[in-house]
């Protein structure tokens, strides 16, 4: 007798239900960690694409600045009002951009 065929007739759990099981717990997985993170990459990816030359940026520190430069993976920000303080910095130290209004 085969030992699945008797696990089964003996009201043991069939490997059936461990597939349909271990299916459910990734789904679960998926939709709790995985489909979330992509959609906040999406919409820094969006942010970082809206980017631009006179732009108010918050960095990730806490610090409101203005971009007076952009290059491919970096941005150079202006912070405070004295014009000296210029920091070159990474596009994922900013977390918020405000665009300048038009007047």
């Amino acid at each position: 007798m085969n030992f699945l065929a008797a696990t089964e007739s003996n009201g043991g759990m069939g490997i059936g239900f461990w597939v349909v099981y271990i299916v459910i717990i990734v789904a679960f997985m998926y939709f709790l960690m995985i489909r979330p993170q992509k959609k906040q990459k999406k919409e820094q990816a969006a942010l970082f694409s809206s980017m631009a030359i006179g732009d108010s940026v918050l960095t990730s520190s806490g610090f409101y600045g203005v971009i007076i430069d952009i290059t491919d993976d970096m941005v150079i920000v202006e912070f405070g009002s004295n014009k000296n303080c210029r920091i070159p910095m990474q596009k994922s130290a900013v977390v918020q951009i405000e665009k300048p209004s038009v007047e």
